[in-house]
Parts: structure tokens; sequence; C-alpha cells
């Protein structure tokens, strides 16, 4: 299992840096988010996704993350943001604490290589998405950089994308910057 990000550098994950490379609202675009749909955003952290998600559907947005003190920064953003339509979730990945069949729509950015069995966290994506449900996980690019985990940690984009389709999703590779890349599952 890989490194957890320490919720004291919450600061680093809503910088104007973040906002530039990965501008919620429209990375959120490719899952297609409809009035009515329920979200998981796994490792959700302080809302980065959460909160703009929230935004564009009336239904609940799930912010499931395993640190305490991410969620409670969650709510705080919440109240904030006058978002009342999220529900915190403390769980880790591997035994996501919701019922089967609650979400329509998955998000999982920046958390997936943190798990210590992927396959276990693909199941629970499986068991909690509904049928013809839609996964958008986010990763970093396997190379040397300042930011983001170690070289070692992360996951190469074939690799993920096909370990998706081992459990029949079917995928779609993106490159929203030369840091980062998506995978949609379906």
């Amino acid at each position: 299992m890989g490194h957890r990000f320490n919720p004291k550098h919450v600061h680093k994950l809503t910088s104007p840096e973040r906002q530039k490379l990965l501008p919620p609202e429209e990375i959120l675009q490719s899952l297609e988010i409809g009035l009515q749909d329920d979200i998981a955003d796994i490792g959700c952290g302080p809302g980065y996704f959460a909160i703009p998600a929230a935004r564009m559907t009336r239904g609940t947005v799930y912010g499931v993350d395993v640190e305490p003190e991410m969620l409670r920064i969650l709510q705080d953003n919440m109240r904030e943001a006058d978002i009342s339509n999220i529900q915190t979730v403390e769980s880790d990945m591997e035994h996501i604490q919701l019922p089967d069949h609650c979400v329509n729509k998955l998000l999982c950015s920046f958390v997936l290589h943190e798990v210590g069995d992927m396959d276990q966290a693909i199941r629970e994506f499986q068991r909690i998405l509904r049928p013809n449900g839609k996964i958008l996980v986010i990763e970093w690019e396997k190379k040397e950089m300042e930011s983001g985990p170690p070289l070692e940690e992360r996951l190469e984009a074939s690799e993920l994308e096909q370990k998706l389709q081992a459990f029949d999703f079917q995928t779609r590779l993106v490159r929203p910057n030369d840091k980062q890349y998506m995978i949609i599952a379906e």
C-alpha cells in the first residue's frame, strides 16, 4: 500500500496550480452528471470534486474518505459553500461503507495508488455502482515530477486501464495534462 496523503498538506489539494491543471467542473463533465444522479467521491479530501459535483445534482453525493480530518474539512467547506446534499462517510476503499447499488456515478481521484488490494477496491466500486453506472479514475502519470506520490507508487495508465477491463468495464483513457491521466469506465 502506498503512503497516504497527509491532511496537514490539504492546501495543496485546492491550490491555484491544481485548479489550472484540473478544473473541477470541466473534469466532472466526463461523468455526465445529471440532476438526479447519486455520486460517490472516493477519497474526497476537502471536497475539491465533491462540492462542484453536489452543485450539478439534486441527488446525494457521498464524500468518502479514510481520514476523519479530511471529512471535517469537507464539512466546513460544505457549510461555507452552502451545500447540503453531501453526506460524509468515513471508510477505506476496500470496504466502502455504503449500500449496494447506491450510486450511478463514482469518482476516485488520486487515491487508487494508495490501496493495498486494488482488486478488492474495484469489486467495491462495482458493488456500490448501479447497473450502467460510470466511473472516473484520476491518477498521476508514472514519471518523475515534483508533485504527487513517489514514482514507485504510481500506476501505469495502461495497466490500470487493463485492470478495469478485467472487471468488465469498457474504458477510455484521457490525458487532461502532462502530469495526470483519467480513465472513464462504464
